[in-house]
């Protein structure tokens, strides 16, 4: 594996734990596909650094847990939105 890729992946899993971030914020952050920061996070880094792989898997595995939540309030959000427009 590439040293710039590496780097990336290791950068992206200290990103996420930091920031509590889903994949999505952080593909957003790091200008990369969410395939690519999944695949960053979940194969990559187990080869260079399994413990930093298993904590960002941890809050990407309660993110997951908690996505239908945010897509909920997500929605109730924009009808709030449409219906003070109305």
């Amino acid at each position: 594996m590439k040293d710039y890729i590496e780097e990336r992946a290791i950068n992206i899993a200290v990103y996420i734990i930091d920031n509590n971030a889903t994949v999505r914020q952080t593909a957003k952050a790091f200008g990369v596909s969410k395939s690519t920061v999944h695949k960053d996070v979940t194969s990559r880094l187990m080869q260079v650094n399994p413990t930093l792989a298993k904590q960002a898997r941890t809050v990407l595995d309660v993110n997951k847990s908690e996505r239908h939540i945010r897509g909920g309030l997500a929605t109730r959000e924009k009808y709030a939105h449409q219906h003070a427009e109305a």
